[in-house]
């Protein structure tokens, strides 16, 4: 009888240190993600959610410490990142298509391979819009939707995602939520997702990350175990209602704390 492999980890993160204005935002922090699972980070404002997968993804350079995918270096490792402001972040003067085709281009590909992982992606996100338009005659849902398949466009080991959902309806979320379960449920993908909304954080997560007011510690790291995928019912789900209040009490715990009260 085969027996099945416990996750290895994926994302290490030892002795982190970071601060701004002599004031240290990270001290001594330290993580493993494992692989394949989806990780939502929350916790108080300011506390350093989004600076937390800036750093991991290199955009912002930390003070110390040391971060490896797997044992490798940021450089040996195919990341993607989907940033909160997505207009800003999709280039204004190429279309949808070419858009999502970049990283791949950058990355020499011949042009039949840039079309076939495209049309992957068309076909995995039941795109009903035409790719050719530019990104400023889309949805906000639209454009969000473009942003996650040029992020997963090389398929990367690890997707970063800051907020995905702030600036989407509940209908693009649900359809967003489901396309990433897809996603992470057929590779096997690594993600890590920063979120304001707990009901968000939770939804998706494997685990999830609850960080303290700065200086940033874990104030806890839970693991949720509910089936995927999961459908727009899953909120009633008891196991969800459950890992919700537990994720609120602790928050609230820290926010006390954190004030002094």
């Amino acid at each position: 009888m085969m027996t099945q492999q416990a996750p290895r980890n994926h994302v290490s993160i030892k002795g982190l240190y970071k601060s701004f204005a002599k004031a240290p935002l990270y001290e001594d922090f330290n993580l493993n993600i494992l692989r394949g699972k989806i990780v939502s980070i929350f916790g108080p404002n300011g506390c350093g959610k989004s600076t937390l997968i800036n750093m991991i993804s290199g955009i912002t350079e930390i003070d110390s410490g040391e971060i490896l995918f797997d044992g490798k270096t940021l450089k040996q490792t195919t990341i993607g990142y989907v940033f909160q402001n997505y207009r800003d972040a999709l280039f204004p003067w190429m279309t949808s298509w070419d858009n999502i085709a970049y990283p791949l281009r950058r990355a020499n590909l011949s042009e039949d391979k840039v079309k076939k992982r495209v049309g992957e992606l068309f076909e995995l996100f039941d795109i009903r819009f035409n790719l050719k338009l530019y990104p400023y005659e889309l949805s906000g849902g639209q454009q969000q939707t473009v942003s996650i398949m040029r992020a997963l466009a090389p398929e990367p080991e690890v997707l970063f995602l800051d907020e995905p959902f702030s600036a989407l309806d509940f209908e693009m979320t649900l359809f967003i939520r489901e396309k990433l379960q897809e996603v992470n449920l057929a590779s096997g993908i690594t993600m890590m997702i920063v979120s304001h909304d707990l009901e968000d954080a939770v939804f998706l997560a494997d685990q999830i990350l609850l960080l303290t007011r700065r200086p940033t510690r874990i104030a806890a790291l839970l693991d949720f175990d509910l089936e995927k995928p999961r459908l727009a019912e899953a909120i009633s789900d008891p196991k969800f209602i459950a890992m919700k209040s537990q994720a609120l009490e602790i928050f609230q715990r820290e926010m006390k704390a954190g004030s002094g009260l």
